[in-house]
């Protein structure tokens, strides 16, 4: 068991990684002059091996969480309220995540209408996250 509970966390780290820096990319996109197409090519390049990388690396990370909680039985049982606010946390985050893929697409077809202030915002909401799942998992408050 805690060799899952060791991958879960290696491919759960590297999912957030994706996760905290593929808006950041959308910030820089978001700055590009309409006249820089290197730039915005670099960066659209580097945006769609992220997303595809992190994707793969999102699979793991859900199905050893899946196994840790269906099969060895980790969150059963009473006073195990946490367990359910992280499940909630974790369906946010893969929304968050599919909807990346989505400004993706809108940045690929230079139909972006949003600011790099918008951008920043939309960046910090992985973090807020993740710190609510690591209490959530660490502290067990409920």
């Amino acid at each position: 068991m805690l060799w899952i509970k060791a991958f879960h966390i290696v491919f759960v780290a590297s999912w957030f990684a994706g996760l905290f820096y593929l808006p950041r990319i959308f910030v820089n996109l978001a700055m590009v002059p309409a006249d820089s197409l290197a730039e915005r090519d670099r960066l659209l390049l580097m945006a769609r091996k992220l997303y595809r990388f992190m994707t793969i690396l999102m699979i793991p990370a859900l199905c050893l969480g899946l196994y840790l909680w269906l099969v060895i039985g980790i969150g059963s049982g009473p006073g195990q309220g946490w367990l359910h606010v992280k499940l909630l946390l974790v369906l946010t985050l893969l929304a968050y995540h599919f909807y990346c893929g989505k400004v993706l697409r809108v940045f690929l077809v230079g139909a972006n209408t949003r600011t790099h202030i918008w951008y920043r915002w939309f960046n910090e909401l992985p973090v807020l996250a993740f710190i609510a799942v690591a209490i959530l998992v660490v502290v067990k408050p409920f």
